[in-house]
């Protein structure tokens, strides 16, 4: 069964049948229009109909706080790796959330290759759900086609209004769906609100910059030495806000935590920023990027120029929660029109913006 629909009524039990086997997470509100993923035991808490979540589900693939191995001075096996993880099911990722996970896939699956992630990953079911209203003005997920989804989920779900329509895309997509046994066969009246549901997205979501996300490489090819960044440099206040609650950003720094007996002790990973004033600092005491105008063109070229070039993708979600989270209420959108203004690139189309 590759298409199912659930019904609306049943969406509690379904939550509950799925947290008595194993951890739930889901979008929860909380207060203030913030969401965040946390357990749930039902569907009561859910909320589906969201704007992005303070933090990414990230988070659940890579811990802010990791400890990767034990070590004892005096044991035989100097380091004993650990890996973290438990088995988890993510319920409600919205289409850029999924892009982001894909991202952080394809960096963390390269030689060498992260086997804390990789097992980490093995271990989490994804469950997607589709947003059909705009989100708010911070998105930009239609720029960089990630308002349509894209794979990398086991179920995905899309609201038809008193049902959901069920898109069953790997094999514990369809263990989960017969297990809970909640869920019906699509008909061709399913399929035909699906198609009405597409299209009126399709209208909703517009290009919420004036150029192709095809020609973004070709942008910042031309904008390394715009006035742009400086501008930015001056309104950073380098408070990593914007790298901790990027779905794509994956730097961490590694460090070695010894006990009060000074044999014992471990080592772990946590989150890091480019956008941290040590970040780029080597030996002697020389960095890099010293000046806050360059870290943040850094940050802009990591999500529209390098990984284009490394693998084939944009590794900016259009979630919209580096603006949103900004204290100096820098917006990237607002960013893209000034570059699009400055290289003259306006209302430049290509093949599959029309689509």
């Amino acid at each position: 069964m590759q298409y199912a629909v659930l019904k609306k009524e049943y969406l509690n039990e379904f939550i509950t049948r799925l947290a008595q086997d194993q951890k739930v997470i889901a979008p929860v509100a909380k207060g203030y229009n913030q969401f965040a993923f946390e357990e749930v035991k039902s569907g009561e808490k859910v909320a589906l109909d969201h704007i992005p979540t303070i933090l990414p589900p990230k988070k659940y693939f890579m811990p802010q706080y990791e400890t990767l191995a034990t070590y004892h001075a005096n044991s035989s096996q100097k380091m004993n790796p650990v890996v973290e993880c438990e088995d988890l099911i993510l319920f409600g990722v919205h289409t850029c959330d999924l892009a982001g996970i894909q991202c952080l896939n394809m960096v963390f699956s390269e030689r060498p290759k992260d086997i804390n992630y990789l097992i980490r990953k093995s271990k989490i079911t994804i469950i997607g759900y589709g947003c059909n209203d705009y989100c708010d003005e911070y998105a930009s997920c239609r720029l960089v086609h990630s308002h349509t989804p894209n794979g990398g989920y086991d179920l995905f779900f899309i609201n038809l209004g008193d049902k959901f329509f069920v898109h069953i895309n790997t094999l514990a997509g369809d263990e989960i769906t017969e297990k809970t046994n909640l869920f019906e066969p699509a008909t061709p009246a399913d399929l035909n609100a699906l198609a009405k549901i597409r299209e009126k997205k399709r209208e909703i979501f517009a290009n919420e910059v004036p150029v192709v996300h095809e020609r973004m490489p070709e942008m910042f090819s031309k904008s390394y030495d715009s006035n742009v960044w400086e501008d930015l440099g001056k309104r950073c206040l380098a408070c990593g806000n914007c790298t901790n609650v990027c779905p794509t950003c994956y730097c961490f720094d590694v460090t070695d935590e010894p006990n009060l007996d000074l044999q014992t002790g471990k080592r772990f990973r946590r989150w890091d920023s480019c956008q941290n004033e040590a970040f780029a600092k080597v030996a002697g005491g020389e960095s890099f990027r010293k000046e806050r105008s360059a870290r943040q063109r850094h940050r802009y070229f990591r999500k529209f120029k390098y990984p284009m070039e490394k693998f084939s993708r944009l590794f900016c979600t259009g979630c919209g929660r580096c603006s949103r989270t900004c204290m100096a209420k820098i917006n990237l959108k607002e960013t893209l029109n000034q570059l699009v203004e400055e290289q003259g690139m306006k209302n430049l189309k290509a093949g599959r913006e029309t689509e």
